[in-house]
């Protein structure tokens, strides 16, 4: 694949001091913009008669990208380099959340009813009637995102201390866009019994469960037990997540091709937690075919020492029981959906695809495909990253699926919510919006979290997993 793109998410601040002439500035943007960084600021912080102090914010590729950029600047002829700081790292000092509280607590009487002894009125009302504490407590708008880190990100088994700024940037999206009170649960643990014992215990806290970043087969087998423990909704957004704004976009790349789900092939690269959450949103949708495809190649009945999980797979998709690798699987293929690693297929690979192609290479942040090969062949391309156009991204969907899930006070996520989250996504891009470049909304659209809410909150109330509509105390 090309080299990787100058991105924010490898951005840094170099503090110079330069002579005070008046090329001193030029030189600076040219020199980085010759090292194949982009300028994304530049302040004076100082001077005098002679020097002046330059804070220069740039974007790199990677760090190795950066350290050349502040090499470059070092060597050049009467600037010096007094300070590089990464600004990704600057931003998780610390932490990127907290706890505030909702009341005052300024006077006698605030810590009389916020705590003892008003307080015990409210203890009491529960232990008489636990389901008070869906309205009475944070329980009403509180998610746990439960992680052990043994499949963070695309960076495999790093642990649960690694997954921290992971589950820590979860719960400031579940804020930022639904309003959502969400906090990092990360356990120390892989063993499944442990975990599903440990988030049953703790479950009376919270409204919803987020799994995050548990890695298959074992995600399945725990979602499963604690769908059946608990009496809130457990959503694994790696599946779940993922599935519902794919299912959103595909249904819009559709539209723009003009091809109906039920008359194409599509091929998943990635039979884990993703490509199978996927697969099975799909076929409730009645795709035409779909091969699911993995280390070993398109799964099918006949292969050997399949778990669980692929063995389901196997016998419930590719009915002409095609037996080779992905890159003969997307032959003639109409869709094809990465899950799974970078750089498994090339530009050629797409032109044996069907007429009007759709490509959704969403490895991160190395796609399956190179996009700008991909274009050349297929009429509509997405990736998992910020700097392409269509970029497919669960932001999508959990804030406002919780939203909707904690405002009809639900038990459980169906897969009625799913679709009906896919569904809303989808339409708001719109019918007179909706073209080869724009197939998903916007990360950054205030309507979709509501959108979606209340697409979720309907379904919730229909399908009687939410027997109870929310109510404000009134006494």
């Amino acid at each position: 694949m090309a080299s990787r793109m100058p991105s924010a998410g490898f951005s840094i601040t170099l503090r110079l001091s330069v002579r005070a002439e008046a090329s001193a500035v030029g030189r600076l943007t040219t020199a980085v913009g010759d090292a194949g960084a982009i300028v994304t600021a530049l302040d004076v912080v100082d001077s005098d008669h002679d020097r002046v102090i330059v804070d220069l914010t740039c974007d790199t590729s990677d760090g190795a990208h950066a350290d050349r950029v502040t090499e470059t600047l070092r060597g050049m002829d009467g600037v010096e380099v007094r300070k590089v700081s990464d600004r990704t790292f600057l931003l998780h000092l610390g932490g990127k959340i907290e706890v505030n509280s909702k009341v005052s607590l300024r006077t006698r009487d605030d810590l009389s009813r916020a705590y003892t002894p008003g307080v015990a009125r409210v203890c009491q009302a529960i232990a008489d009637n636990p389901e008070d504490a869906r309205r009475l407590t944070i329980k009403r708008n509180t998610v746990a995102v439960v992680t052990d880190g043994t499949a963070v990100l695309g960076l495999g088994n790093l642990g649960p201390a690694a997954a921290l700024p992971v589950m820590e940037g979860k719960a400031a999206l579940f804020k930022r866009f639904a309003g959502v009170d969400a906090w990092p649960v990360c356990l120390d643990t892989t063993d499944t019994d442990e975990i599903v014992s440990i988030v049953k215990a703790i479950a009376p806290v919270y409204g919803g469960i987020n799994l995050e970043d548990i890695a298959a087969p074992r995600c399945f087998e725990i979602e499963a037990r604690l769908r059946e423990a608990l009496d809130i909704p457990v959503f694994h957004d790696d599946q779940h997540g993922t599935a519902v704004v794919v299912s959103a976009a595909l249904t819009n790349a559709l539209r723009v091709v003009g091809k109906e789900l039920a008359k194409v092939r599509v091929v998943v690269s990635g039979a884990g937690a993703a490509g199978t959450a996927i697969i099975k949103l799909l076929l409730a949708q009645g795709v035409g075919d779909v091969i699911a495809c993995d280390r070993m190649g398109a799964l099918h009945p006949d292969l050997p020492d399949l778990n669980s999980a692929m063995r389901w797979l196997a016998e419930n998709t590719n009915k002409d029981r095609y037996a080779g690798d992905v890159r003969g699987a997307v032959r003639g293929a109409d869709v094809f959906i990465g899950v799974s690693a970078p750089n498994i297929l090339d530009g050629a690979d797409i032109a044996q695809m069907a007429e009007k192609a759709i490509v959704f290479a969403l490895a991160n942040p190395d796609p399956e495909v190179d996009p700008r090969e991909a274009r050349k062949y297929a009429a509509i391309v997405a990736t998992g990253r910020s700097d392409e156009p269509n970029q497919i991204n669960n932001v999508l969907a959990f804030p406002g699926v919780f939203r909707g899930l904690l405002d009809a006070q639900a038990r459980e996520f169906t897969l009625d919510m799913a679709l009906a989250a896919s569904k809303a996504i989808a339409n708001v891009v719109g019918a007179d919006k909706v073209n080869a470049s724009v197939i998903i909304p916007s990360v950054f659209d205030p309507a979709v979290a509501p959108a979606v809410a209340a697409a979720v909150t309907a379904a919730a109330r229909k399908s009687g997993a939410a027997p109870h509509k929310d109510s404000d105390v009134t006494d």
